[in-house]
């Protein structure tokens, strides 16, 4: 067997749940559809209510819904009541990883009012959000005004909030990094009820830094002022199919947006956005986009392509077209490019609908898609839940650029899961260490797509059944994660926590650096009033017995047996 030969499994012996799922589609069409595109419907027209009013009178409701909130805080018997969570129902989470902190007891604050967008300064240039406005909300104000996000992630259900607190991605983070590093300033209502505004420079400078990826426990996140930049009316996307082994087309990969002379801030030399999918071992399609005027994009022989339209083929698809044709160029509008992934879901789509990349359902019922991923989450039930965890892998992998062909060479072995989405980000050297953070000494390595400032990541992500499901032989999905966690751990990498980890506490410090979110958590009153970061997303149901040794036991953290 050579090296990158996956391991030979036996049959699995199928049960009921394989039956149900197989046949979901059917609930998925009659029942989730049909919700989805109704909820759809009528959050655009909250939207468009919004919009109407004046940036004053938003600011004017956003100050009484934090009123609100400082009072409901006040209002907890830290004697009496479980910690705090927010009201939003653990099924409305995007992010596949199980909600079970909200089964033990806990105090609720409802934040559901903060989904507006207070102002968008063209002077200033900043953006100025509530937490639950999602991309395409965002994205559809913005655009018109030739300004975006510098990192818009694709979804259109994304929100700022999950966004900041977790982890967001796209296919400009190779200039302006992870989506929390365009963050200007955060509006955070403490758990004194206290508000403060932090920034990266004034006495809150230290929650500034703490708040990415820290899931919401150092405080309650009610608005964020974020970076814009001015944008064009399309994107001119150049497809480069390539063929290669993994090695290969993980340099090709990176060819197509690092320069190999380390002029990584030219923009002669850099392309606006970035992303590659790899779709077997031996072939990829490499995309790399410019920003494009109207005119630009309306001259002769240039073709223009709407991907936004309910009946074009699924982005990826269309992508894959390249390995057939060759090389190619189109014009894709800018905000059909930022959301080319919705409509889809990447390519779970054809998991939760096989048939509906076809010409037919596009048309007659595309229109529809995507179901909401928080309507299928609610119809699952606990053994379809159970069932995706082993059968079915959604993961990120953020790996340093270096090591994206060892990545790639992994996930063929272990798990066999494809197509899978490259997008190259940074990790900036910042004052303070965070949670996520750089190599000791990058700089002085000098390895293709890093600066003096900043570490070139890259994202691998891993959405689909692996190779051996979708034979019916047996796969052990929880070990598999396992797996790919240790793997993480050893090459300096990381795991977005809205995915399933089966990290322990140890090995969840070993992954992240807790000094500066612990010295927050103490110094903020974080402790006893907000969960931590860890126990929020371990796996499994958590009891309130637990909760309570949990938080007892904060200054006898992992972390520190890992240090």
């Amino acid at each position: 067997m050579s090296d990158l030969e996956a391991p030979l499994r036996p049959k699995r012996k199928k049960v009921w749940v394989d039956y149900f799922v197989q046949f979901r589609w059917i609930l998925v069409i009659f029942v989730v559809l049909p919700i989805s595109f109704t909820l759809y419907f009528l959050t655009y027209l909250g939207d468009v209510k919004s919009e109407m009013k004046s940036y004053k009178q938003r600011q004017k409701e956003h100050d009484e819904n934090v009123k609100k909130v400082v009072k409901r805080l006040k209002e907890r018997n830290p004697s009496k009541d479980g910690l705090v969570c927010t009201a939003r129902k653990p099924w409305i989470a995007v992010g596949m990883r199980n909600v079970d902190y909200k089964r033990a007891r806990h105090f609720e604050v409802d934040l559901s009012a903060f989904r507006n967008i207070l102002e968008i300064d063209k002077e200033r240039m900043i953006a100025r959000v509530e937490p639950l406005v999602n991309m395409g909300q965002i994205s559809r104000a913005s655009v018109p005004m030739n300004l975006s996000l510098a990192v818009v992630a694709e979804l259109d259900d994304l929100t700022v909030g999950g966004l900041i607190n977790g982890y967001g991605i796209e296919g400009s983070s190779h200039i302006y990094g992870l989506f929390s590093d365009t963050v200007v300033a955060y509006e955070i209502v403490l758990a004194d009820g206290q508000v403060v505004r932090a920034t990266k420079d004034n006495e809150y400078s230290d929650l500034f830094y703490a708040i990415p990826w820290s899931q919401g426990t150092l405080g309650l996140l009610v608005s964020a002022e974020i970076k814009l930049i001015p944008i064009k009316e399309y994107m001119r996307l150049t497809y480069k199919p390539v063929v290669g082994n993994l090695k290969e087309l993980a340099q090709a990969y990176i060819d197509s947006f690092a320069p190999r002379d380390g002029d990584q801030d030219n923009p002669e030399k850099v392309p606006d956005f970035v992303e590659t999918m790899i779709y077997n071992s031996t072939e990829g399609v490499m995309m790399t986009g410019r920003y494009a005027s109207k005119e630009e994009a309306k001259k002769k022989g240039n073709v223009i392509n709407n991907v936004g339209w309910w009946f074009k083929p699924w982005f990826y698809q269309h992508a894959q077209t390249a390995l057939k044709k060759g090389e190619f160029v189109e014009y894709i509008p800018t905000r059909e490019y930022y959301h080319r992934h919705t409509r889809c879901l990447y390519w779970e789509g054809k998991l939760i609908l096989p048939f509906a990349d076809q010409w037919w359902f596009r048309f007659l019922l595309g229109w529809m898609m995507p179901p909401k991923v928080s309507l299928l989450k609610a119809t699952q039930g606990e053994a379809i839940r159970n069932y995706y965890h082993e059968m079915h892998v959604i993961q990120d992998m953020l790996v340093p650029l270096y090591k994206v062909g060892d990545a790639l060479e992994w996930v063929h072995q272990e798990m066999e899961v494809y197509p899978l989405w490259l997008c190259p980000h940074r990790l900036f050297k910042l004052p303070v260490k965070t949670m996520v953070y750089p190599e000791p000494g990058f700089e002085h390595q000098h390895y293709q797509g890093d600066t003096s400032y900043a570490q070139m990541y890259t994202d691998v992500g891993v959405y689909y059944s692996p190779g051996p499901v979708l034979r019916g032989e047996v796969f052990d999905g929880a070990e598999a994660v396992r797996r790919m966690e240790d793997w993480l751990i050893e090459n300096r990498g990381f795991q977005p926590q809205y995915a399933v980890s089966e990290l322990s506490e140890k090995k969840f410090w070993r992954m992240f650096d807790g000094d500066l979110y612990e010295h927050c958590r103490k110094k903020y009153g974080a402790v006893g009033t907000f969960m931590s970061v860890y126990y929020k997303s371990k796996k499994g149901r958590k009891t309130e017995k637990e909760v309570q040794e949990a938080e007892q036991a904060h200054l006898e953290t992992a972390y520190a047996e890992a240090t």
